[in-house]
């Protein structure tokens, strides 16, 4: 899973690697520096005869908006041969949310205007992820941090998010388990985004044919936010 924080952690994202990868609440969550990585075992078509373990990489890349073209340059190099792509904002600020366009297009090498601003007024050209073929995933931190009164209308604008991006979104709280709890809608929805990058790496357009490969393997994964 890769991502951008300098400052300090603004989404929640190691806090949220670390609960994918080890089912645990990370207690003191610090500063991303670099690029830290950490490995999620995930069961292919679990329960099934076509079951398969892969182990997962999810790298949390360190940055900012706005960062240098040299910066740039260099996370640049976390993108090379991404098999998918998280993207990760904090629920309760919105420019977090619209940052994500700006992330995305960079990780995708579709940023054409590095000092531009994708989103104005909502209005924003879904046919650029239409043919993506890198699977996405939205995920929403700080969600009990929303007021109650609040919820709709926030869930309403992320839902068009999620629709922009054609990828299904999950919201939660990094420091409760309960919210990724097997059985839930939202760990049926984050095993399907996992079992769906799977098969686009390891799949032939046919479903039923595998390109061949053995019952343990690791790729990379990356989850984009921009401070």
């Amino acid at each position: 899973l890769s991502s951008y924080t300098v400052a300090r952690e603004r989404v929640g994202k190691s806090s949220l690697v670390h609960l994918l990868c080890q089912n645990q609440v990370l207690g003191n969550p610090s500063w991303t520096v670099g690029c830290s990585v950490d490995v999620r075992v995930q069961d292919y078509k679990e329960g099934t005869p076509e079951e398969k373990t892969y182990y997962i990489e999810l790298w949390d890349v360190g940055g900012s908006v706005g960062s240098a073209s040299s910066i740039k340059s260099t996370r640049a190099v976390f993108y090379n041969s991404v098999n998918g792509i998280i993207l990760v904002h904090d629920l309760t600020n919105k420019k977090s949310s619209q940052n994500l366009y700006r992330w995305s297009l960079e990780a995708l090498n579709k940023d054409s205007s590095p000092t531009g601003v994708i989103v104005s007024n909502g209005d924003y050209d879904r046919e650029q992820f239409a043919e993506n073929p890198v699977p996405l995933l939205l995920i929403g931190t700080k969600f009990d941090q929303i007021p109650e009164n609040k919820r709709n209308e926030v869930l309403t604008r992320t839902a068009f998010l999620s629709e922009d991006f054609n990828a299904e979104e999950i919201n939660l709280d990094c420091t409760n388990p309960r919210y990724l709890a097997a059985g839930t809608s939202n760990a049926v929805k984050l095993s399907r985004f996992f079992d769906k990058v799977i098969e686009k790496r390891y799949f032939t357009r046919d479903p039923s044919q595998m390109t061949g490969f053995t019952d343990r393997k690791r790729f990379n994964f990356k989850s984009l936010h921009y401070d």
